[in-house]
């Protein structure tokens, strides 16, 4: 539990004043970014498991 909090506390401390409004928004942006492209990666994979591809050699 003590290292759960710590870290906790070095995050919340790490971004305690983000003033800079560039790398606020550059992070929400990536963070969209990176939740689509999930998106896009689940997608192919019920793609090929509902299209009958073969995922082994055997």
């Amino acid at each position: 539990m003590k290292t759960v909090l710590l870290l906790k506390e070095i995050y919340e401390d790490g971004f305690k004043n983000l003033s800079n409004l560039i790398l606020k928004y550059s992070l929400k942006a990536f963070t969209w970014f990176t939740v689509l492209l999930f998106i896009l990666v689940l997608y192919a994979f019920m793609h090929r498991l509902f299209s009958g591809f073969g995922f082994s050699n055997i």
